[in-house]
C-alpha cells in the first residue's frame, strides 16, 4: 500500500504557502544569468551546481545555509532574470502538482542593477502572470501570489510593507519577515505590526527556526501573525510521555504558548527537509521530524518545501518521504494540504472554491484509484 500510494502522490494536488523564489531556481538558469551578468559561480556545470548548492546548505546552520543565496541573488537583479526566475518557478510549481502557492521573496536585495522596488514587484509579476499562462496551456492550473518580505537585519520593514500593501491587488498577498531571526525579533520595529493591522493585510512571520519559543511568542502576540513560518521549535512548549492516554493517543503537556498556537489554529508552515538541513529541530531524520506529532496533536500544520534548490526538493518529495519514512497515509497527506488550503492568504470564498472544486476531487480520484 504504501509504494501504491507513493505513486500516486506526483497527481495530488498541493497547497505550497513556504517557497522562497531565490531559493528555488533551476541550476542552469543560474548558470545562464551568472555568465550575463558575470558572477562567478563554484561549478560550470548545472548537475554540479546542483549538488554544490544542497551540499553547502546541508551543513546543519542556518547561517551557512543562507550563504548559498548569496548566488542567486546576485544573477536576480534585472527586470528581465527576476521575470525568467519567477516564470520558471511556476511552471515547476505547476508541473509538481502544485494548485496553489505563495512565492516569497525580498524585494529590497534585487536592487544593485538600478531597480527600484516597484519595478522588481512588477517583474515578478510578469513573470508569474506569464507562467501561469503557460502551464494552463500546458493543463495545468495554477494560482499563484507574492509575498513580500522585509529582511531582519536592514531595518527597512516599514518601507518594505508599505510596498507590498500597494500592490495588494496587483499580485502581493501578504508580508513576511526574514533573515536572522535570533537577535531580530518582531519587536525591533512595533510600529509596523500595527500599520499592517490598520491595513487589513496578513502576515506571516518566520519564527521558531533559529530560534525558540519565545521568538514565535512575539510572532503571535506581537506581531499578530495568520501564520508562522516553520514553527517547529513550538515542541520546546510540549513535553512529551510515555505511554498512551484513554483515547490511544501518545500522552504530550501543552505549555501555555503551545496551547495558545493550537488553540488558535495559527498554521504552522513546515518544511522537514530544510529543517533537517538547518538544524531547526533535534530531529536527525524525517521519521522523527515534529512535524508528526505536532499533526498527531491537532497543530495547524501546513506541508512545504522552503527552498527548493538548496534542499533538492518538491512538494512530491516532501509527501514521499513522510509517507515513506515517517508511515504518513493518503488521509494525513490530505488533512497538511486542506489545511493550507484554508490558511492560504486570500478571501474565504476563493478559500471554499479551491477546496471544493480543486482539492477534494483530487484526492477522491486518488483515493477511488487507491481501491
Amino acid at each position: 500500500m504504501t509504494q501504491a500510494l507513493v505513486d500516486l502522490i506526483p497527481d495530488l494536488p498541493k497547497v505550497l504557502l513556504h517557497d522562497h523564489l531565490d531559493g528555488g531556481l533551476r541550476p542552469q538558469t543560474v548558470l545562464e544569468l551568472a555568465a550575463e551578468v558575470g558572477h562567478e559561480l563554484p561549478a560550470s556545470d548545472a548537475g554540479s551546481l546542483g549538488t554544490w548548492f544542497v551540499e553547502a546548505a546541508d551543513s546543519g546552520s542556518l547561517v551557512r545555509y543562507l550563504e548559498t543565496f548569496d548566488h542567486t541573488i546576485a544573477v536576480m537583479q534585472t527586470a528581465d532574470a527576476l521575470a525568467r526566475v519567477a516564470r520558471e518557478a511556476v511552471l515547476d510549481l505547476a508541473a509538481d502538482g502544485v494548485v496553489y502557492a505563495e512565492q516569497r521573496w525580498a524585494p529590497e536585495q534585487h536592487l544593485a542593477r538600478g531597480l527600484t522596488l516597484p519595478e522588481t514587484v512588477e517583474a515578478v509579476q510578469a513573470g508569474i502572470d506569464e507562467g501561469i499562462r503557460e502551464a494552463a496551456s500546458r493543463g495545468q492550473i495554477i494560482r499563484v501570489g507574492q509575498l513580500v518580505t522585509a529582511m531582519r537585519h536592514t531595518d527597512r520593514w516599514q518601507e518594505i510593507a508599505e510596498l507590498a500593501v500597494a500592490h495588494r491587488d496587483r499580485g502581493v498577498v501578504g508580508f513576511d519577515i526574514a533573515g536572522p531571526e535570533d537577535g531580530f525579533p518582531p519587536s525591533r520595529h512595533v510600529e509596523i505590526w500595527r500599520y499592517l493591522a490598520e491595513q487589513d493585510f496578513p502576515t506571516t512571520i518566520h519564527a521558531g527556526e533559529a530560534a525558540g519559543p519565545a521568538s514565535i511568542a512575539e510572532a503571535v502576540h506581537l506581531g499578530q501573525a495568520d501564520r508562522i513560518g516553520h514553527g517547529v521549535r513550538i515542541v520546546e512548549d510540549i513535553t512529551f510521555h510515555e505511554g498512551f492516554d484513554d483515547d490511544g493517543e501518545r500522552r504530550a503537556e501543552l505549555g501555555r504558548l503551545a496551547h495558545w498556537v493550537r488553540d488558535h489554529q495559527i498554521a504552522l508552515e513546515v518544511a522537514p527537509v530544510s529543517n533537517l538541513q538547518t538544524g531547526a529541530t533535534s530531529a536527525t531524520s524525517v521519521a522523527d521530524h515534529p512535524i508528526t506529532r505536532l499533526k498527531e496533536l491537532d497543530f495547524a500544520v501546513t506541508l512545504n518545501t522552503d527552498n527548493r534548490l538548496m534542499s533538492r526538493t518538491s512538494m512530491t518529495n516532501e509527501m514521499t518521504r513522510l509517507v515513506t519514512e515517517a508511515g504518513w497515509t493518503i488521509d494525513d497527506l490530505a488533512d497538511v494540504t486542506l489545511t493550507a488550503a484554508w490558511s492560504a492568504f486570500m478571501h474565504h470564498d476563493e478559500r471554499r472554491a479551491l477546496v471544493d472544486d480543486v482539492i477534494l476531487p483530487g484526492y477522491q480520484q486518488v483515493e477511488g484509484a487507491q481501491r
